[in-house]
């Protein structure tokens, strides 16, 4: 049978897996790298949205006319 853990995860798992993870044992510069990983991942995904926006945004003037 299946087992629940061979499921994969939905991302809001992932995400608050990431909230709860115990930050105490990080280094600094563990956390350093963490945070540059966490604002790498901010920034990608603020340009797939701008790109999405920008895609929706022409899909919508050219239905309009």
């Amino acid at each position: 049978m299946f087992d629940d853990n061979d499921l994969p995860k939905r991302k809001a798992d992932v995400i608050a897996d990431l909230a709860r993870e115990d930050l105490d044992r990080l280094s600094i510069a563990e956390l350093d790298a963490r945070i540059a990983a966490l604002e790498a991942e901010l920034a990608r995904s603020r340009t797939k949205r701008a790109g999405a926006a920008d895609f929706r945004a022409a899909a919508d003037s050219l239905f309009r006319k």
